[in-house]
């Protein structure tokens, strides 16, 4: 179901994903009240939503819509603005799946087809019809050791498709006691201005110091470091310190920020200190830098398939066999919080 006030822009979606098989356009609809109107008959596994829209905006229409079609996910769609960063987070809050950034001049051809491709293979993602590139290397598995050598000396956290919210309840629920005595660093897939604007939300959760990370600052327990939109966040070590490396270096499983970029780094600098966790996502993208911190002895933990809104990221490195423990969404703050108490919590 595509819901946007814009004429234009739902004949552009509807053509697209008339293209596609496998994708079938269930209704349109202009505002969000038409769509109330029509979603239970239309019974839509996916509804692309609009934000800006006059009589009944997509925020507002949100969690209507949720309880009108309970299972349906919805993907909001806006262009990159502050404020729409803003009202796009309160949906992720809200129980919306993802979203997807509309170009901002319907003249730019390249920004179009990238805008095509990133919404279908989101509604792909999302409806639990895309393509696992990984399904072939078979069910999900245990690290074959999984003792855990020392306690962590820094948090590194990855996520993509699903991962605002996911990423905002863990922090929630991580002891301010814990957050006190650990470094975090964290990778969520998103464009600029969002990254900000996610910072903002997480510290409202976490009661502590959250912000973008910038480079050659001090890492240091008490604060959550973001990647920026748009660049990658890596870690060296300088003597005693170690600081944050932000740069703008080549795309990564066509990713910037990349999680691949930060684990290994963490691999690199922590070693078997580092807590590497990765929860919902797209992709595989943390698969590469999960092996590096295997190697050096460090402890991984990912998000299980039931609780995942894609299971692609932790998934993959699931079942390459590199997860300490694959754990439900609510079950992963207290297992760092056993991995800080010197056990995991498996």
């Amino acid at each position: 179901m595509v819901v946007d006030d814009s004429a234009v822009a739902r004949a552009l979606a509807l053509r697209w994903l008339s293209e596609e098989p496998g994708i079938d356009v269930v209704a349109e609809a202009e505002t969000g009240r038409v769509a109330l109107a029509l979603v239970a008959r239309a019974d839509p596994d996916v509804i692309v939503l609009d934000l800006d829209m006059p009589d009944m905006d997509g925020l507002t229409a949100l969690p209507e819509l949720l309880a009108a079609r309970p299972g349906v996910a919805v993907l909001v769609v806006s262009t990159l603005t502050r404020r729409n960063a803003e009202i796009s987070l309160h949906c992720l809050a809200r129980g919306a799946a993802d979203y997807v950034q509309k170009p901002s001049s319907r003249g730019d051809a390249e920004a179009l087809v990238a805008f095509r491709n990133e919404l279908v293979e989101k509604i792909r993602a999302i409806a639990g019809r895309g393509a696992n590139p990984d399904a072939a290397a078979g069910p999900p598995r245990l690290a074959a050791s999984r003792s855990v050598a020392t306690r962590p000396a820094c948090l590194v956290v990855g996520a993509s498709t699903g991962g605002p919210r996911a990423m905002m309840r863990l922090i929630g629920q991580l002891p301010a006691s814990v957050l006190a005595r650990l470094p975090v660093v964290v990778v969520q897939h998103m464009p600029p201005i969002f990254t900000a604007v996610f910072a903002e939300h997480l510290a409202a959760i976490a009661g502590c110091e959250v912000r973008e990370a910038r480079d050659g600052e001090a890492v240091r327990p008490g604060v959550i470091h973001v990647a920026p939109g748009g660049l990658h966040t890596g870690l060296v070590r300088r003597g005693a310190d170690v600081l944050l490396h932000v740069h703008d270096g080549p795309p990564t499983n066509v990713c910037r920020p990349s999680v691949n970029v930060l684990f290994e780094a963490a691999a690199a600098v922590y070693g078997g200190a580092a807590l590497a966790i990765v929860l919902t996502g797209m992709g595989r993208d943390g698969l590469v830098g999960a092996r590096s911190l295997a190697a050096a002895g460090a402890p991984i933990v990912v998000q299980d398939e039931v609780t995942s809104i894609v299971w692609g990221m932790p998934g993959a490195i699931a079942r390459e066999g590199l997860a300490h423990a694959i754990l439900p969404l609510d079950r992963i703050a207290p297992a760092i919080c056993g991995f800080m108490e010197g056990g995991a919590d498996d």
